[in-house]
């Protein structure tokens, strides 16, 4: 909850500075007089933003199940499947959760995924090339590495992240194509209406704003990273993390499709400019962290 109240009083805090800004500069005189409200126009940003971000969490569980083929263990039938369950009830007892559901995907890869709407309606998957090429002192430091996600509320964080700055994706791109759909029609400010040029200049600026938010949106996250490879090593061991990574560093596998890559284990390798979009830093450097930390 707090971290809901904290993300929601710094978006309100940017929102009134950037109505301010508006007021000074004449923006929301300039929006009126083409027709358009720039209070109606950040309200209905900030819905279509939050909207889908909270969406694609509430639906996550139900995604992953599907898009992964996750198939959940509600009786274990193996010892393989016994431990894997045992292991997440343990930590989940140890940081105070509810018991998530555990799940196995069919992937030759190594890789693993928390996600779901809550720290106490949660999901945690496993790979089967995980369970398989990997001792169970590594997969127990994964386990721990996704509990630490779901503890932290990352899903959540992550939702709130991409509402925000999706909303001023939507937003941006409307009041500037309002501003260069006015010039390039040859008008001064005073026409009503959407010109010629709108639709075409916010199209493409919603993809350009929205590449740089997401640059914004991975650099989050690859440092959640390495606060989760810390709870992983606080609650396994941080031998056994750094052994889970320099396992994953050999392996060097896909990562997860679409919105599972951020809550999975790794992400790959990326070239220098690829890195930008990397929801996880390089195996290499979490490795390192790991080692220079106090955590043992």
């Amino acid at each position: 909850m707090k971290r809901i109240l904290l993300f929601a009083a710094t978006n309100i805090a940017v929102l009134v500075v950037i109505s301010v800004v508006a007021r000074v500069f004449g923006l929301d005189e300039y929006l009126a007089a083409r027709g358009e409200s720039f209070g109606g126009l950040l309200a209905l940003s900030a819905i279509f933003g939050f909207g889908g971000a909270f969406i694609s969490l509430a639906l996550s569980k139900t995604m992953a199940k599907v898009s992964m083929g996750v198939r959940v263990i509600k009786e274990p039938q193996n010892e393989t499947e016994r431990w894997l369950v045992d292991t997440v009830a343990q930590y989940a007892r140890q940081a105070g959760l509810g018991m998530p559901e555990v799940g196995v995907f069919d992937s030759a890869d190594m890789n693993a995924f928390a996600t779901g709407a809550s720290r106490n309606h949660s999901l945690v998957a496993v790979s089967t090339g995980l369970l398989n090429g990997m001792d169970r002192n590594a997969a127990a430091a994964v386990l721990g590495h996704e509990m630490t996600h779901v503890a932290n509320g990352d899903m959540v964080t992550m939702t709130l992240l991409q509402g925000v700055v999706n909303t001023f994706v939507i937003f941006l791109a409307r009041v500037i194509g309002s501003v260069l759909d006015s010039a390039l029609s040859g008008g001064r400010g005073q026409r009503r209406g959407a010109g010629p040029f709108y639709f075409l200049i916010v199209i493409v600026l919603q993809v350009v704003f929205g590449s740089l938010a997401t640059i914004i949106v991975m650099a989050f996250s690859r440092q959640r990273e390495f606060r989760a490879d810390a709870g992983g090593a606080r609650l396994a061991g941080r031998d056994r993390m750094i052994g889970a990574l320099r396992a994953l560093e050999g392996a060097q596998g896909e990562a997860l499709p679409g919105q599972l890559r951020a809550f999975g284990i790794h992400d790959g390798t990326a070239s220098f400019l690829g890195r930008l979009f990397m929801s996880h830093p390089p195996l290499p450097e979490r490795i390192a962290a790991l080692q220079a930390s106090t955590v043992e």
